[in-house]
């Protein structure tokens, strides 16, 4: 089932998720629709606060990877330092440039409640860190000096109704 994505102003957003103490087929369903939501949105990843749910629970899919559900995640490692222009399903429409580390590496379970530990370079690193920031109630442009360096661009919905907008339709003679 595809659930609503919460926005930015949303006050679940900026609390701390509680922790999972036991995976069970409310857990599974949750990751299920998270995982379809997800996709659904065209997003990378997403984290259960951002679909009203206060637990610790995260799903990221890159390319070319199956899906990573981690659960209880913590970030245990991480080195370098890029910037890299970053956006979220809870902020649609805007971008900004962030400062995110090259490589991270996390510890959580999964689904059958094993210890599990995801290393990450590029993409990856960049969502296992953004998903893990949402558990704890921060958001991407918190990096951000100013609200003022975000940058407007089209949402996929955006470019749909423009799309539909320029058809034109011509009665036959």
């Amino acid at each position: 089932m595809i659930r609503e994505i919460l926005l930015y102003d949303e006050p679940i957003l900026r609390q701390k998720a509680k922790k999972v103490k036991r995976v069970d087929a409310s857990i599974e369903r949750l990751v299920d629709d998270m995982i379809e939501t997800m996709r659904a949105a065209n997003g990378v990843g997403l984290a259960a606060p951002q679909v009203g749910v206060p637990l610790r629970v995260v799903v990221i899919e890159v390319p070319d990877q199956d899906v990573i559900v981690l659960v209880n995640p913590e970030v245990v490692k991480a080195s370098g330092e890029r910037l890299i222009e970053e956006g979220c399903l809870s902020v649609p429409g805007y971008v900004g440039e962030i400062k995110r580390h090259v490589t991270v590496v996390v510890k959580a379970r999964d689904l059958r409640g094993k210890e599990i530990r995801v290393k990450g370079t590029a993409l990856l690193a960049q969502a296992l860190e953004h998903e893990t920031e949402h558990l704890d109630g921060v958001l991407f442009f918190d990096h951000l000096e100013s609200m003022d360096q975000l940058r407007r661009i089209e949402t996929r919905k955006e470019a749909e109704e423009t799309e539909e907008a320029e058809v034109e339709v011509t009665p036959a003679q």
